[in-house]
This record gives C-alpha cells, structure tokens and sequence, in this order.
C-alpha cells in the first residue's frame, strides 16, 4: 500500500513539451495506492485509485471504475465512472456513467446521470460568480412555431 499525505501542485503543461493543454491528463494510479492532501493542478487528471482530501483541477476531472475519491472537489468538467462522495462545484458539466457512485452535494449548471448511475445528494444551481465567465447563464428557452411561407 502507497499512503501520501500533503499538497501537489502540478502543470500540465510541463507534461508534454509543445503539446495542446487538452491533451495532457495527469494519471494517479495504483490498486492499492491512497492519497490523502491537497490536490491541484491547471490541467485534466484520472484518478484510478483512493483519493481523499481536497482537490482543485482547472480543467476535467476523471474518476475511472476503478477510482474512489472522498474529497471536496473545485472543476470544471467532471465523468464519474467509480465512486465519489464529498462536495463539488463544477463551472462546466458533470456526467456520472452507469457505472459511478455519487453521495454528497453538486453545484453545477449542467448534469446527466446515465441509466444505472446512482447519485445520493442535492444539486444546486451554480451561482453567477461561481460560474466560468463568458458563459452565458442557463435559460428556459420556450419552443415557438413559425408560420410556413407560401
């Protein structure tokens, strides 16, 4: 077993020299491997073990099947396909698959929960400062039929 205890600050950018900022994911992996601390890094991470703790990820956060993560989390996108439990804000999308587990509370403007996944918690609106700017807030847009021209 791999117990790490602290904070990480990490740069995707630094991963792959020359390459775009979407393509680079940090991996944290390890069957038997638990980190506990503080987490935070600029660019997407896979977490494909126990995490526990605190985590700010800027871009997308990944929790694969084999991924369990107990911490209060700051994102942007989020796929759950393992187990997460803790609180979330997420200024872009979370998506938990048939295979992901959530119990706790999410603030997001954008969530799907696909057939099978199972998701114990309250979700909330993001509020306006919360939320990524530029984006445009969520509206109700009401279907209007138009006349056909002859």
């Amino acid at each position: 077993m791999v117990k790490w205890t602290g904070s990480q600050k990490h740069d995707a950018r630094s991963e792959l020299p020359n390459a775009d900022m979407e393509s680079p994911i940090l991996t944290v992996m390890g069957k038997d491997a638990k980190l506990e601390g503080k987490i935070e890094t600029e660019g997407s991470i896979q977490i494909e073990c126990e995490v526990s703790g605190e985590m700010k990820v800027r871009r997308k956060l990944v929790i694969a099947q084999s991924g369990s993560v107990r911490a209060d989390v700051q994102t942007a996108d989020v796929t759950i396909h393992g187990e997460y439990e803790g609180n979330m804000v997420a200024t872009g999308s979370v998506e938990i698959t048939p295979t992901g587990r959530v119990d706790g509370n999410i603030e997001t403007n954008s969530i799907i929960i696909s057939k099978g996944g199972m998701f114990n918690g309250n979700v909330a609106k993001l509020k306006e400062s919360e939320a990524e700017e530029g984006k445009p807030p969520i509206q109700l847009v009401k279907e209007k039929r138009v006349a056909k021209e002859n």
